[in-house]
């Protein structure tokens, strides 16, 4: 059976399916599966999904969507898990904005309920079902060199991450450095890779790249994460200044950041570590966190520095720089550049 469907959701955008679709009313229930599926309503919140091209685009009632199963463990939204089993006809949920589908375990009140989804099959391609990880980027080499790094984690979703990472690049792509940007954690969407290209990435990828719709309960994630460094350079056809890498969700949490900033091989590459701290609180914690880890933050943002008292409190009493990327990017980028290459070619 073929069908048009109304929307194609970013999390597939890899696959280049085209306007129509192949599909079947049988289902396998694999992580970043392509499925078929209906709206069965129309929200006021949360009512828009990111479709191929990373445009934001409302779901109607009765609008086919393409999206791909997945995990969600969000802490200011949805948590959602890949049913055991999934038929026709079931009703599931659209878990994110990229186009994540699964079984919602747990709402958020500013969002209100995920959307629900009829399943009207499996995408198919040549009588198979398909996969995101159909379409990831070929391995690299275990060889291959891996640009200097500069690493945006956060205490929590909302902690000013993306701004941060976005900044360091301009910042950095504006004193002539070439840039590429990376996002390691989270769930798949385009918009913050798109928001790194439009602030002077020379290339970026994420974790979406290497076949996975989210890193939510994933393990191995290290490895991951070296294999899209080691593909950065390759991808972008040149040679590397830095890769900016922003770390989805908290680093306490479920999209395993823990695990990547644990890695030693990965810990290795960081030449600055920028932390995102929503509140003086979590400023302090965070600090103590790193420590606990065999880590270092180089330089605090976030919310936390939205005046001076935070300011004051980030360089005084925990002896750590500090800068607001929205008020003050330059002074940012400057210790965030400091922190980086004058590390870099001090050592030995």
């Amino acid at each position: 059976m073929k069908i048009r469907p109304h929307k194609l959701t970013s999390v597939v955008h890899r696959l280049k399916l085209g306007p129509e679709v192949e599909f079947t009313r049988r289902v396998e229930t694999r992580n970043g599966q392509v499925l078929l599926v209906r709206a069965l309503e129309e929200k006021r919140v949360y009512d828009v999904v990111e479709v191929e091209t990373g445009r934001m685009a409302h779901v109607s009632k009765g609008d086919v969507l393409v999206g791909a199963l997945g995990r969600r463990a969000a802490l200011r939204g949805f948590v959602g898990r890949i049913p055991e089993e999934v038929r026709a006809g079931d009703t599931i949920h659209l878990l994110n904005l990229g186009g994540l589908l699964g079984e919602a375990v747990s709402e958020n009140k500013d969002v209100g309920h995920p959307l629900r989804v009829e399943v009207l099959g499996m995408v198919v391609r040549e009588g198979r079902g398909v996969n995101i990880a159909d379409a990831a980027i070929p391995a690299p080499d275990p060889a291959a060199a891996i640009p200097p790094l500069v690493v945006v984690s956060g205490t929590c979703m909302n902690s000013g991450k993306t701004v941060a990472a976005c900044e360091v690049i301009s910042g950095l792509s504006q004193r002539g450095y070439s840039v590429a940007g990376a996002k390691l954690t989270g769930v798949a969407a385009v918009r913050d890779l798109l928001n790194m290209r439009d602030h002077g990435a020379v290339t970026t990828l994420s974790f979406h790249d290497c076949g996975l719709p989210s890193t939510a309960g994933e393990t191995g994630l290290g490895d991951m994460a070296l294999q899209v460094l080691r593909a950065m350079e390759r991808e972008a056809g040149q040679e590397l200044d830095v890769v900016v890498a922003e770390m989805g969700d908290g680093i306490i949490g479920e999209y395993g950041v823990e695990s990547i900033l644990s890695n030693p091989g990965f810990q290795r590459l960081i030449h600055a570590h920028v932390l995102c701290a929503n509140d003086l609180v979590a400023a302090w914690g965070g600090v103590q966190w790193f420590a606990q880890h065999g880590l270092t933050a180089d330089v605090i943002a976030g919310p936390a520095t939205d005046n001076e008292v935070g300011l004051r409190y980030v360089r005084e009493v925990l002896g750590v720089a500090a800068a607001n990327a929205r008020t003050g990017p330059e002074a940012f980028v400057d210790l965030v550049e400091q922190a980086a290459f004058t590390r870099a070619s001090a050592s030995p």
